[in-house]
């Protein structure tokens, strides 16, 4: 299906109707010819396209038949959409004004930029950034995961520190614009993550076939966060840590993964004896799910890593981090993206 515009804008939408009623119409007033925007139903109890024609007709409205999952969902769901460039936008972000173009001209400017994402802050507090991607996200010598404006569970206030455009790791799932034809050719997110860091995983593979990730800091996004796995929850856990093993064996180099994946095993035994020692059980017990639902499905991911060892050519290694984000932050206490040593960074 193609519209009649280089860039969809597609969101997937679970029950999401409170969210569409909410956001859609600043998404709508803001295409001005520039975008078609494109709504997933993805299987909702109550379909979602006669509340679209009514409310809103400029939608192009397309129902998936089931649902497995959200990275399952846009993967089925692009597969349908022809364009030049995607925006994968969560159902939960509000937009600002003019936050397409400067997002449109980043990827213009470069042929190897893959992907980029905005300025994400917290709508529910909207002086700061938000979790799910903040100012650009980082991965440091262990594989763990960070962001501009947000290390861990310490958010940083916006004062305009991160204003800037600069090439990052990965780009937040929640607003990600991505060239179409890279995304094909470098086999799009995988679906059989479900939820959470599938957006990584597939920058990661980006990196690796030698392309580049962006931030631009003068387009702005508000994120509610939170609303298709709940923060803090024991399937929010299990995700995480199952996905995050996911990902360091798909896409690193062997050679690192001979005693970084041991290492990350004993990292992650000591995150569940926290867990436990807080009275946390359930998200105990999710860490121990994770890792034998990872083991027991081994060899789909070890068939995955040998089709993603097809794209690494020249392998981008800008936005990575040569310390580690967990010393720093928990025995260095450095809080802030600031604080981290600036000849680290790849």
């Amino acid at each position: 299906m193609q519209g009649g515009k280089d860039t969809a804008v597609v969101i997937l939408s679970y029950n999401s109707r409170n969210w569409h009623e909410l956001f859609l119409p600043k998404i709508i007033a803001e295409a001005k010819g520039q975008y078609d925007v494109y709504v997933i139903d993805h299987c909702s109890t109550e379909p979602l396209a006669p509340f679209l024609q009514q409310y809103f007709p400029e939608v192009i409205c397309i129902r998936l038949k089931e649902n497995h999952g959200f990275a399952w969902g846009y993967a089925e769901a692009l597969k349908q959409i022809e364009a030049t460039y995607y925006v994968l936008l969560s159902a939960d972000f509000e937009v600002t004004e003019n936050w397409f173009q400067p997002l449109h001209q980043a990827m213009e400017a470069d042929p190897l930029m893959a992907a980029c994402q905005p300025k994400i802050r917290y709508y529910k507090d909207r002086e700061y950034f938000e979790y799910a991607g903040a100012a650009g996200g980082f991965k440091d010598s262990l594989g763990y995961l960070f962001c501009r404006g947000r290390i861990f569970d310490a958010l940083e206030k916006d004062k305009g520190q991160y204003d800037d455009d600069i090439e990052i790791f990965w780009a937040s799932g929640g607003c990600f614009f991505t060239r179409a034809s890279v995304y094909h050719e470098l086999g799009g997110l995988d679906p059989d993550l479900f939820a959470h860091m599938e957006e990584v995983d597939l920058c990661w593979r980006y990196k690796n076939a030698g392309y580049k990730i962006g931030y631009v800091g003068n387009s702005t996004m508000f994120h509610v966060g939170g609303s298709v796995i709940s923060y803090g929850s024991p399937q929010k856990t299990f995700y995480n840590f199952r996905n995050s093993l996911v990902l360091l064996w798909k896409n690193e180099k062997m050679s690192t993964l001979a005693w970084l994946f041991p290492f990350r095993l004993c990292l992650d035994g000591l995150a569940g004896i926290q867990f436990l020692m807080k009275g946390q059980f359930k998200n105990m017990i999710a860490i121990i799910k994770a890792h034998f639902n990872f083991y027991g499905s081994w060899s789909s991911w070890h068939r995955k890593r040998k089709s993603a060892n097809q794209w690494k050519t020249n392998e981008n290694k800008v936005g990575n981090y040569k310390g580690s984000i967990l010393i720093d932050y928990f025995l260095k206490k450095k809080k802030y993206f600031s604080q981290l040593p600036k000849d680290k960074f790849l």
